[in-house]
C-alpha cells in the first residue's frame, strides 16, 4: 500500500465521492450517529485489552488499532459531510479556542509534572 498525506479537506472529498460512488447515499445522521458510538465502542474495546487490564479473546489477538481508528474518522467525517461541517475549519477553530483557553493551565498543572 502507498502511504500518502492528504488534508482534511481532501479526505472529505474522498468519502462523499465514495459514498456518491458505491455507497447509494449517506445513512441518516441517527444512524451514523449510532455508528460512530459503535466504531468508539470497538476502539474502546481494543484500547482495554492492549494498555488496560483485560486480555484479548482469541478472537481478537487480530484486531488492527489503526484500523479502528479509521473506521471512527470514517464516520465522523460522513457525519460532518451530510451536516455542512467544514471539518478543516473546525478544527483550526477548535485548536485556537483550545490554546486561548489552556495555555498556561497544562502548564501549571502540578498532577502532570513528572
Amino acid at each position: 500500500m502507498t502511504t500518502k498525506n492528504i488534508s482534511i479537506t481532501e479526505a472529505q472529498k474522498q468519502v462523499d465521492n465514495w459514498i456518491k460512488t458505491y455507497g447509494v447515499r449517506y445513512f441518516s445522521e441517527l444512524t451514523n450517529m449510532a455508528i460512530l458510538t459503535e466504531e468508539v465502542g470497538e476502539l474502546a474495546r481494543i484500547i482495554a485489552r492492549k494498555y488496560g487490564d483485560q486480555s484479548f479473546k482469541d478472537s481478537e489477538k487480530n484486531l488492527d488499532l489503526g484500523d479502528e481508528m479509521a473506521d471512527v474518522l470514517w464516520v465522523l467525517i460522513c457525519l460532518a459531510n451530510q451536516t455542512g461541517i467544514d471539518l478543516n475549519n473546525a478544527f483550526l477553530k477548535n485548536m485556537e479556542k483550545k490554546t486561548n483557553r489552556d495555555k498556561t493551565r497544562h502548564i501549571q498543572n502540578k498532577k502532570l509534572k513528572k
